[in-house]
């Protein structure tokens, strides 16, 4: 049984890691070695890294590669404090009509993000924020998802903490800094990662708010690339600037993949 188990996650494994390596080996081939290709090859014996540099030299691909950091910094710094903020009020602090502020703030999440794009759209125009990181920031800074994880894992901490702490005279910010956060660390953790994997990948509203390329983020690169025709036509260069966007996240995964997991089991456990 064990033998058929390992059998077909094996299989499974190379179905989805097989798109990334052909990414990477198109992106090492030559543009004369891939277009006289009749059959495609699965390895190559003279790979060059004359796409990368070409990637980068077409569209100002550097550019965008900061533009995308400062987004996803500034966005995931703001939604991080937000998220723990919102999930530390909602609870521990005693108010009147938390829950049912929470299940109204709850219900947010059956409304599909497509239908308030547009809302968003007209306010951060009508706040002439277009072509501004701010514009761009602005619509990220919350998740209901994410306050309610981190909700979720705040609560199983022990009610005995916290009413040993406020017998000792420790405000609530303080508890919040010295025991909670040390203590779901593992779930802030995961909920930055995953904001910032997101960020990275912002495609739809990025391209609705900027038109100003000193503004554009790696998506918009990508889009520039292609639409310029260059993309279509230099397979390869394209297959090298997918690679050198997607290698970040990749790393980042690989270094933080046990702290993801373990956060989002954690989260996802009641008691």
């Amino acid at each position: 049984m064990n033998v058929l188990i390992y059998t077909l996650l094996t299989l499974w494994a190379l179905m989805v890691l097989f798109p990334f390596y052909w990414m990477v080996l198109t992106s090492v081939k030559s543009y004369s070695a891939y277009n006289s290709e009749y059959i495609p090859q699965m390895f190559t014996l003279s790979p060059t890294l004359e796409n990368y540099l070409e990637a980068f030299t077409v569209v100002p691909l550097a550019r965008y590669f900061v533009n995308t950091l400062i987004f996803t910094v500034a966005t995931t710094a703001i939604m991080m404090a937000v998220t723990v903020l919102a999930a530390y009020a909602f609870a521990r602090l005693n108010f009147r009509g938390k829950n049912a502020a929470f299940v109204v703030f709850l219900s947010l999440m059956m409304i599909p993000s497509e239908l308030v794009v547009i809302t968003n759209y007209v306010t951060i125009t009508n706040l002439d924020l277009r072509n501004t990181f701010l514009g761009l920031i602005l619509p990220s800074v919350t998740s209901v998802f994410y306050i309610y994880l981190l909700k979720e894992n705040f609560e199983q901490v022990p009610d005995d903490l916290y009413y040993a702490a406020k017998v000792d005279g420790t405000s609530d910010l303080k508890y919040l800094f010295k025991v909670m956060i040390p203590i779901c660390k593992p779930t802030i953790v995961t909920i930055a990662i995953l904001k910032v994997i997101e960020c990275w990948n912002s495609y739809v509203w990025p391209r609705l708010v900027t038109d100003d390329e000193n503004y554009f983020l790696v998506s918009n690169g990508i889009q520039a690339i292609r639409e310029s025709g260059f993309g279509r036509e230099n397979i390869p260069a394209m297959m090298a600037a997918v690679v050198s966007i997607s290698v970040p996240l990749i790393v980042l995964f690989l270094i933080f993949r046990q702290k993801i997991m373990a956060g989002v089991a954690r989260g996802g456990t009641k008691g």
